[in-house]
């Protein structure tokens, strides 16, 4: 027993050791006041988040496989034939006479031009208020008052006068913000349950404004109130001034890391719902009209931009006249990577994004990606088609086959199942490791064991983020996107808090910072950090 957990240990410091010259940081988003001790990024259990993202799209590749080889008349399974390739790919010939060739170069990733960090000193007397108001200042939330009046005033005019109405002030929209905000903290399903007399009651926050009060702001709550005469066709067109002003403060305070990630985060409405539901009520349940994408830092987890995307409706930039799912997350992709170019950013990305027409393009701005990639989910055009099917000939576990294209490589890998990357970020020729605490160490390419190392800190990101979603459930679209935003926007502050020397007078965890900030926003007595 003693030796097998020595041996576990010896695996982990392993672990440790590649995952430092990946430079992958420590976890900043941890849940206790001090920082993690254990390795946040490449778990050596047997169920590791990254393990999980990657089995998903293999799985998958391995259920169509059998299904095509069922249809002709192969046995096998994944291992099989698998006949033809994706649409777009190229046969033996085609991709030769296009470059893709068997013989392998190295090659080096140029040094990124960008520092990482805050890009400013935040004072160690700062409190969890001034780090949300990076991203919401006070002359945003006068905004919110501003169209929140207009939006009432225009609004009794038509339908009959409000005697319970009178103008919110600043002071009033903070504490609204607030209340809302508590629903992340205390994980109440209504943030009426604030004046009730049942579980979820809070009269210490409930004093500071009347449940009718509330409701009121609640009626009226507007960021734009009025259609703009031009641009009047986007839908997002009450929540998009917002938009444009959060995304333009996560880009002035914070200068993410090299490695950063393209994808959709956790955004259940719901979490506890979601977990505890049947099957049943899950297919019943409304699903949101939108989709969220963002690019992440990798080594943080702060969000650096978002896009949104309606999935009903007219949408902006044209996203909502593609049809095709590739074709719109390739514009989606380039929506969040326009601010990055020349910088020698390395990218990863999901099957959906993958594809070597937007890696190429990328890579002419300087930007380096490595992409997990699916026969059914991405797009395969230009790409041998040897590669993106199985071999008649088992493979053994850790074995690999590589294909390259100028700097680009197209990696097939087996780990109990095929997993194949495009990417011209990590040289074909470095070998990494998979450490297992069960299986040990399984040989892999360096971008594999990068993508898996990478992924597994967002998925752990992820899973913390869904615990401090905003509970507030509004029907309006641009409502939820609004919550979100600011869902966002309280995780980004945290990070930068845990990065100040603030974090140093006293260290909250991510729960107890989301009290801090509920408290200042309703101005509520004690709110020093040292408190």
């Amino acid at each position: 027993m003693a030796e097998c957990g020595r041996k576990a240990l010896s695996l982990l410091e392993a672990a440790r050791s590649r995952y430092e010259s990946l430079q992958i940081s420590d976890d900043v988003f941890g849940e206790s006041g001090d920082d993690s001790s254990d390795n946040p990024f490449y778990s050596t259990s047997g169920d590791s988040d990254s393990d999980n993202y990657i089995a998903e799209v293999g799985e998958e590749e391995q259920q169509h496989h059998k299904k095509r080889d069922s249809g002709h008349g192969v046995g096998g399974g994944g291992s099989g034939s698998c006949g033809a390739g994706p649409p777009g790919s190229l046969s033996r010939s085609q991709a030769e006479e296009d470059g893709w060739t068997e013989a392998l170069q190295d090659f080096t990733v140029p040094p990124y031009k960008d520092t990482y960090g805050p890009a400013q000193k935040m004072p160690a007397t700062a409190t969890a208020l001034d780090f949300f108001q990076l991203f919401v200042p006070d002359n945003c939330i006068q905004n919110m008052v501003t169209q929140t009046n207009m939006y009432a005033k225009k609004f009794q005019e038509r339908f009959g006068s409000d005697e319970g109405w009178c103008p919110v002030t600043a002071q009033e929209m903070k504490a609204f913000l607030g209340f809302v905000t508590s629903t992340s903290v205390h994980r109440c399903e209504s943030v009426l349950s604030i004046w009730s007399s049942g579980f979820f009651s809070n009269r210490t926050i409930a004093l500071k404004m009347s449940q009718a009060r509330f409701e009121k702001i609640l009626k009226y709550f507007h960021i734009v109130a009025f259609r703009p005469s031009q641009g009047s066709n986007q839908g997002l067109y009450k929540i998009q001034p917002f938009l444009d002003s959060l995304q333009q403060s996560f880009g002035c305070t914070f200068r993410p890391s090299q490695t950063q990630v393209l994808h959709e985060p956790l955004i259940d409405e719901d979490p506890v719902f979601i977990t505890t539901c049947t099957e049943r009520e899950l297919r019943k349940r409304k699903k949101r009209k939108f989709s969220l994408w963002v690019r992440q830092c990798t080594s943080t987890g702060f969000i650096c931009q978002i896009s949104v995307h309606l999935k009903e409706g007219q949408g902006t930039d044209g996203l909502a006249t593609l049809k095709n799912k590739p074709q719109l997350h390739s514009l989606v992709a380039k929506q969040l990577c326009q601010n990055i170019s020349g910088k020698n950013t390395i990218i990863f990305t999901g099957p959906s994004i993958t594809s070597l027409s937007l890696f190429t393009e990328f890579s002419k701005q300087d930007i380096y990606c490595c992409g997990l990639l699916s026969t059914r989910k991405s797009d395969c055009t230009g790409l041998p088609q040897d590669m993106l099917v199985c071999s008649s000939t088992p493979a053994q576990r850790g074995q690999s086959r590589v294909m390259m294209k100028g700097s680009m490589s197209l990696i097939s890998w087996y780990n109990k199942g095929h997993f194949r990357f495009l990417t011209n970020a990590y040289p074909p020729t470095k070998q990494g490791l998979i450490i297992k605490r069960k299986s040990g160490e399984i040989p892999c390419p360096l971008a594999v064991e990068a993508f898996a190392a990478h992924l597994s800190y967002i998925c752990k990101y992820d899973d913390k983020y869904s615990k401090y979603f905003i509970f507030h459930k509004p029907n309006k679209t641009w409502q939820q996107v609004f919550w979100l935003s600011i869902s966002i926007a309280i995780n980004n502050a945290y990070i930068l808090y845990k990065m100040s020397d603030a974090y140093a007078v006293k260290r909250y965890s991510r729960a107890q910072f989301g009290e801090r900030l509920v408290r200042e926003l309703l101005d509520l007595d004690d709110c020093s950090p040292t408190q």
